[in-house]
């Protein structure tokens, strides 16, 4: 067994998966409806998600009320609620457990606050607390509407179903939901710059979370451009990091949602973009990544690619570096001090037009314009292929 085969084998075993913000909502939203039909809350409720695990969910802060008296106490309920309906609301939390997945809503507390519909309403969905709202075309959920994604919804519109069928009780509910602290906790979300405005979002499509799952990271990427194509972005701008970031926001002017925070997940957002494209992609990023990028590989993680410094001493000798120093390198950082200026200069243009070429190929027939910027860890161009700046309005 090699070593990546027993540290995957390590990791599948000790680390837990948690529940997605989408399961906690259904679980509360499951609660509170037994309450409403029932007059009394469970202490769990178990939550089939649609990868067909089953979430055993504690029910917490349980209340009800009224729209006006006891309702003034609790920060849930609108106050836009059609008074010729029954005014009478149930809430219940759910703690959301995201694992050993470092996600910045593990802790939060998910509340679903539900009220009788008018007759023939069906199932109505308002944002409370702490929920953004969808500012910008482009996403899965319409402008205007609560930032609740449609599988929750459709997880919501189940639960509910199943509970009214089995308990014979109502199914025009309007469902509230509020997350306490969201608006904060999505500032260090995509949410900002996908156009969603005053917290965060109610998100899964398994219903589970995965430890260190790429995945999610992935699915913003690819939210970030289908918003950049439905507001007629013709430029976005993918970084590796904040350094690369801030030297391209200083290079082009471009709105926040023109901005990638692409990672090391180059893969995922070119061969999404393949078939969703745009007219100009920049990428900026560290030498390090860039050398990877332009060897070949895709995933830029070091636990899934690294250089290969044989073959950058073969790049590096038509510029006059020792090429047994670089091949025998520790880093590329080892490389790059080695270097003097226009030997480092010559060196980060070279594997920018290799990155360039990488990206271009994985891109195939999409018309898309590429360029690539390496920037040094203190924020300065090192070497640049396919200047877009040339042909785009903007700073040099």
């Amino acid at each position: 067994m090699t070593r990546s085969s027993v540290r995957k084998d390590k990791l599948q075993s000790n680390l837990r998966f948690g529940w997605t913000t989408g399961t906690c909502a259904t679980a509360a939203v499951n609660a509170a409806y037994t309450a409403m039909v029932t007059g009394e809350f469970p202490d769990r409720v178990t939550i089939v998600t649609p990868s067909g695990k089953n979430a055993d969910l504690e029910v917490v802060n349980t209340a009800r009320g009224t729209a006006d008296g006891a309702a003034a106490a609790h920060s849930g309920p609108n106050s836009g609620t059609n008074s010729s309906i029954e005014t009478c609301w149930f809430s219940a939390g759910i703690i959301k457990d995201a694992g050993d997945d470092p996600d910045v809503t593990h802790g939060a507390l998910i509340t679903a606050i539900l009220r009788r519909g008018p007759d023939g309403s069906g199932i109505q969905f308002q944002r409370g607390e702490g929920v953004g709202v969808i500012t910008k075309p482009g996403l899965p959920v319409a402008v205007g509407e609560p930032a609740i994604n449609p599988v929750p919804r459709q997880m919501m519109r189940d639960a509910i179903e199943a509970l009214a069928e089995r308990l014979a009780g109502p199914r025009d509910i309007i469902i509230e939901i509020t997350v306490p602290g969201g608006a904060e906790l999505a500032l260090k979300t995509w949410n900002p710059r996908l156009g969603i405005e005053g917290g965060i979002s109610i998100l899964g499509t398994t219903g589970v979370v995965r430890p260190f799952s790429c995945s999610a990271w992935i699915a913003s990427i690819h939210r970030g451009i289908d918003v950049a194509r439905a507001n007629g972005l013709h430029h976005v701008m993918a970084s590796t990091g904040p350094t690369s970031e801030a030297w391209g926001k200083s290079c082009y002017d471009l709105p926040d949602i023109a901005l990638i925070d692409m990672g090391d997940f180059v893969g995922g957002m070119v061969k999404y973009m393949r078939g969703h494209p745009l007219a100009n992609l920049s990428i900026m990023g560290g030498f390090g990544k860039m050398v990877k990028l332009g060897q070949g590989a895709i995933d830029l993680h070091s636990a899934r690619s690294q250089v290969d410094f044989s073959a950058l001493a073969e790049m590096a000798a038509p510029f006059g570096l020792d090429t047994s120093r670089v091949a025998s390198a520790n880093s590329v950082l080892e490389v790059a001090q080695m270097a003097n200026p226009d030997q480092r200069s010559a060196l980060a243009d070279a594997v920018a037009n290799a990155a360039r070429q990488t990206v271009l190929m994985h891109l195939r027939d999409a018309p898309t314009s590429v360029e690539v910027a390496i920037i040094s860890r203190d924020g300065a161009l090192l070497g640049r292929a396919g200047n877009l700046s040339l042909s785009i309005a903007g700073k040099t």
